[in-house]
């Protein structure tokens, strides 16, 4: 039995596994499998990837003895399900490793923009105490609108619940009991909101859920939140929407083109073409140039306790796989 891992960056993680499977051949990579020469990995019985690594056909199809693939986020949009169905492969993710972080995170994106944080530490770290231009809003009172009321985003209501916010949340299913807030129409939540917040998977149904028609619907003034995939939201309505000031501000975790970005920072490795990476740093730049924008870079998942219960359930997801 062979296992590859793909994108192991830590030492702590690396060791985690190899100890974990000390009874199994195990490889491990730094890099996505998009850039690993397939010789390395074609033997391999079960791969292990991450958000940055691109599992498609065309790689899954170098791999003849695969059975498994599991990934260490709780999305799966970055994996050819329906190739790995047709080939009988079975796909283990990881489902609740942080609704606590990604809401922590969330809501740190709130405060840094309500309270223009980023904009405050840039004037002292060169001894400019001049507070023009960074008077903030209160979050309290303020409307917050979850779309998708999952663990995380149930999670960040009753984290918000706590600074006295009302709380809508639209959610088709609605399985969650209604205890930190309203259940509310879509219609609803994007016309009241003053913060929207998204917490839904990527799929088709979902890509550019947030585009020009439903911005116009929103609130002027409105501030948006990403911490869930960077494709729900088209990128160009959301300059737009900025440079009108229609949106307020935003907190990104995500990107729509983050992984041809990702690219960009080693050309040995771009799989990626000019043309899409090139869009991907003119929208990159775009959305810098606003003081009211914060970005971070995909890292809502990464506390020390997040990163524990990702390599736990990794283990058991592979284990199990092997024992059944």
């Amino acid at each position: 039995m062979k296992i590859t891992f793909f994108e192991v960056t830590e030492n702590k993680t690396l060791n985690a596994y190899t100890e974990g499977l000390k009874d199994y051949e195990v490889n491990i990579f730094k890099g996505p499998i998009q850039d690993i020469d397939p010789s390395e990995y074609a033997d391999s019985d079960i791969i292990s990837v991450f958000i940055n690594s691109e599992v498609e056909s065309k790689y899954l199809d170098l791999i003849p003895n695969l059975k498994l693939v599991t990934t260490c986020s709780t999305g799966t949009d970055h994996i050819d399900l329906e190739y790995c169905e047709n080939r009988g492969i079975e796909v283990k993710n990881v489902p609740f490793y942080g609704e606590n972080t990604v809401a922590e995170h969330t809501v740190a994106l709130m405060l840094a923009i309500s309270r223009k944080i980023p904009k405050s530490i840039d004037r002292t770290k060169v001894e400019n105490w001049d507070t023009t231009g960074l008077q903030g809003f209160d979050l309290k009172d303020k409307v917050l609108g979850i779309i998708g009321g999952g663990k995380i985003g149930t999670s960040v209501a009753k984290t918000a619940h706590a600074l006295n916010m009302k709380i809508l949340v639209y959610d088709r299913s609605q399985k969650a009991e209604a205890i930190n807030f309203e259940y509310a129409s879509l219609e609803e939540l994007l016309k009241t909101s003053d913060i929207i917040s998204l917490h839904i998977p990527l799929n088709d149904n979902t890509y550019h859920f947030i585009d020009e028609e439903k911005i116009s619907q929103m609130k002027d003034g409105v501030t948006i939140i990403n911490t869930a995939r960077g494709a729900l939201i088209n990128t160009g309505a959301l300059i737009s929407a900025l440079e009108s000031g229609k949106v307020h501000g935003c907190g990104l975790d995500v990107l729509e083109r983050e992984k041809a970005l990702i690219d960009l920072q080693d050309e040995t490795t771009v799989t990626h073409s000019i043309p899409e990476c090139v869009e991907a740093l003119a929208e990159s730049r775009a959305l810098h140039k606003f003081n009211n924008v914060i970005i971070t870079p995909h890292n809502a998942f990464n506390s020390v306790e997040a990163s524990a219960r990702i390599i736990e359930t990794t283990l058991d997801n592979i284990k199990n796989f092997i024992k059944e």
